[in-house]
C-alpha cells in the first residue's frame, strides 16, 4: 500500500510512521507514506497557500494552484510505482461518513492520496477537478485533515496482511461483523473484589466462544442497537440475545 498525503504540516505524519504496529509495518516496507507540502509549490516569497474568500466571510481559503501542483507530484510518485489510478480522497466534514465497511474497501486499493484541508476549507474548484471521494470521520469539526487522515491510514493498515502479528486481531475488531467487541480480561484473576468471569477460566473453548458472542450481542444492543438492524441474526445469536435480555430484566 502506497500512501501520499498533501498537507501544510507534513511533520505531523512523522508520529504515525514511528510507533506501534503501524510504525513497524512502515519499517518493514509493508506500506509507505510520502508527504507533499503545498507551500513548496508557491511562487511568492511568503509561501502563501491561502487567501480571503470571495463574497466575504470569516477565515481564509486554501488556493487551488499550490494544491494542484502538490497533487501532480503525488500522482507522479504513484505512477512511477505502476499505480495508474490512485484514489484521491479529501478529508471534509461534508464528506461521506466513514465506517468499517468503507475501510475494508479502501484497504483493497494499492494507492491512496489524502488531501488535508485547513482554515475554512479549500477552493471548491480543486475538489471538482481532482477529488474522487470526500470522507468525514464524524459529525464534528477539527482544525485540519491531518488527524483524520492519520486515523484512516491506521485503520486501513490494520486490514493489510502482515501488519498485525495475529491476523485474527483485525477480524475480531469491533464493527467487522456489525457487532461491538466483547469484554477482555487478564491477570490478576481478582482485583479489589472484581473477578474474571468463571467461563473464561473454565478451559471450555466452546462455552467461551458462546459467552463472547453473547457479550458482543449484548453490548451492541445496549450501545449501538442500529448495528443489529443491518445484521441478520442466526438462530443461535437470537437465542443468546434473548437469554441475556431475560436475565437482565429479572
Amino acid at each position: 500500500m502506497k500512501f501520499n498525503v498533501i498537507s501544510i504540516f507534513p511533520e505531523m505524519f512523522d508520529n504515525i510512521t514511528k510507533f506501534g504496529v503501524i510504525g513497524r509495518a512502515f519499517d518493514n516496507k509493508i506500506c509507505s507514506l510520502s508527504t507533499h507540502n503545498p507551500r513548496d509549490f508557491t511562487s511568492d516569497p511568503y509561501r502563501r497557500i491561502d487567501d480571503k474568500a470571495f463574497g466575504g466571510g470569516p477565515g481564509m481559503v486554501m488556493k487551488i494552484e499550490p494544491l494542484e501542483l502538490a497533487l501532480h507530484e503525488a500522482l507522479s510518485e504513484q505512477n512511477n510505482l505502476g499505480l495508474d489510478k490512485p484514489l484521491r480522497v479529501y478529508l471534509s466534514p461534508q464528506g461521506k461518513r466513514v465506517d468499517q465497511n468503507l475501510i475494508n474497501q479502501l484497504a483493497l486499493r494499492d494507492g491512496l492520496i489524502f488531501v488535508c484541508g485547513r482554515y475554512e476549507g479549500i477552493d471548491e474548484r480543486f475538489i471538482e477537478r481532482n477529488i474522487d471521494l470526500e470522507l468525514s470521520i464524524g459529525d464534528f469539526v477539527v482544525s485540519g485533515g491531518e488527524m483524520p487522515a492519520m486515523l484512516l491510514i491506521d485503520s486501513i493498515m490494520r486490514q493489510i496482511p502482515g501488519v498485525l502479528n495475529d491476523k485474527e486481531s483485525a477480524i475480531a475488531d469491533s464493527f467487522m461483523n456489525n457487532l461491538l467487541d466483547y469484554p477482555h480480561y487478564t491477570i490478576p484473576r481478582e482485583y479489589d473484589g472484581l473477578k474474571v468471569p468463571d467461563v473464561l477460566l473454565s478451559g471450555n473453548h466452546k462455552q467461551i466462544q458462546l459467552w463472547r458472542l453473547q457479550m458482543s450481542l449484548w453490548r451492541t444492543f445496549k450501545r449501538r442497537p442500529e448495528l443489529l438492524q443491518s445484521r441478520n441474526l442466526t438462530k443461535i445469536e437470537s437465542g443468546l440475545l434473548e437469554e441475556i435480555l431475560k436475565k437482565e430484566s429479572e
